[in-house]
């Protein structure tokens, strides 16, 4: 019976039960069952799992572990244990015990105290700031968010607002360093821990279990996860080499699957202990997943099939209380997808002939900013403001929206 219980099954399922008993967010951190390393004031819980939590061949039943730690739970409860935060949490069961330091939103310094009261009573709040949407921090106050991609561009607007607005962020991308940069700058501006750097390859399906199983161990789950990450290759259908198509989209199309797969995954299981609680996966697509991109098909046909797989996911993981929605943005020009003086997309595309009669960057930046009737390209605020209303919004999955300055409009 040694070796059965593991941090990445029943953190997420000890997560759960605050989730669903404080109507609140809350982070599980393996720990030392130590009382000592821990304050004793805090309220301590020890759940006993029975035998029966066993499957047939002694490997732990998820669906019935779960069954006996909210069985343990509410007996804790029920003999007058109340259910404070932080708090230390023991599970057994046979020799074989785990332990986790459980901590609510009031331990990531900065987030205002009305910010944690709102995110406590529900997700409603008033319209954004114009410059990092800090208005509605209600919305994520103290949640916990992966966001791949995280270290540059659309990404690191997205990792910046979201820790602005009181979450704690995992800072995911193969730019190790980068993400670890990012992550060390907004801790130190919190004074605490506001941010934490994970490496992964997005297209990899062990580097994506490998972070999901290192993130349940850390903080027990999650509440949002913005699947960013995404790379452009331009070039003509009757030109491109394979290889380049393929790349596009095992990064745009490919590893938001194996996103969806194992974050799902790790997002259900929580779910299990905390029937009551909403969690969010939002694709970040593109205005090309909602019209075709001459001389750009590879990157088009990839947000395409994104969308597709937004709706099939939102339609299954709703059972799950997962809403799945996506975020189509317009071109964001000034960030380095665009921008990159070597391989940006205003040097592919003006190499590749894209744009008629440019002659330079500067013709290839005027000719975008001309389509849009607003001006002008999107920002990191106007995907933020996109990204609170869906995690606000309980009442819509599936959905594709728009921040394309009108340039994009849905039927």
């Amino acid at each position: 019976m040694m070796n059965v219980l593991n941090d990445t099954l029943i953190a997420p399922l000890v997560r759960g039960l605050f989730l669903d008993a404080t109507r609140g967010p809350a982070i599980v951190a393996a720990a030392k069952a130590d009382a000592a390393s821990h304050n004793a004031a805090a309220a301590r819980f020890s759940l006993p799992l029975p035998d029966s939590a066993l499957g047939a061949e002694g490997a732990l039943d998820e669906a019935a572990a779960a069954a006996a730690l909210k069985a343990a739970f509410g007996a804790a409860l029920a003999g007058g244990a109340k259910a404070v935060l932080p708090a230390l949490v023991e599970v057994f069961l046979g020799g074989e015990k785990r332990a986790y330091a459980v901590s609510g939103p009031e331990s990531i310094p900065g987030i205002p105290p009305a910010a944690l009261a709102g995110a406590a009573a529900s997700r409603s709040a008033e319209p954004a700031a114009a410059n990092s949407a800090l208005g509605r921090a209600a919305v994520v106050a103290g949640r916990v968010a992966l966001v791949t991609g995280g270290a540059q561009g659309f990404g690191a607007e997205i990792v910046r607002g979201l820790a602005a607005s009181g979450a704690f962020v995992y800072i995911a991308d193969m730019n190790l360093a980068g993400a670890e940069q990012l992550a060390d700058e907004l801790n130190a501006a919190s004074g605490g821990r506001r941010a934490s750097a994970v490496s992964v390859n997005v297209s990899d399906e062990a580097s994506v279990a490998a972070m999901f199983d290192h993130i349940a161990a850390a903080t027990g789950g999650l509440d949002l996860i913005v699947s960013n990450a995404g790379i452009v290759r331009a070039g003509s259908v009757l030109e491109q080499d394979e290889k380049s198509f393929r790349l596009v989209t095992d990064v745009n199309y490919v590893a938001f699957f194996l996103i969806a797969k194992h974050g799902g995954r790790l997002l259900a299981r929580q779910r299990r202990t905390a029937p009551r609680w909403l969690t969010d996966i939002v694709q970040i697509n593109s205005k090309s997943g909602l019209e075709g991109s001459n001389k750009n098909g590879a990157y088009a046909g990839s947000k395409f099939g994104g969308l597709g797989l937004v709706q099939s996911f939102a339609l299954e993981l709703v059972a799950h209380g997962i809403k799945v929605n996506a975020i189509c943005p317009g071109n964001f020009l000034d960030g380095p997808l665009w921008s990159d003086p070597v391989k940006g997309l205003f040097v592919q595309y003006l190499n590749s002939g894209k744009v008629p009669g440019a002659k330079s960057v500067a013709d290839v930046r005027a000719f975008y900013e001309a389509k849009v009737p607003m001006g002008r390209g999107a920002t990191g605020a106007d995907v933020m403001r996109a990204l609170y209303y869906i995690v606000e919004q309980e009442y819509e999955t599936g959905q594709a929206l728009p921040v394309a300055g009108g340039q994009v409009m849905l039927n």
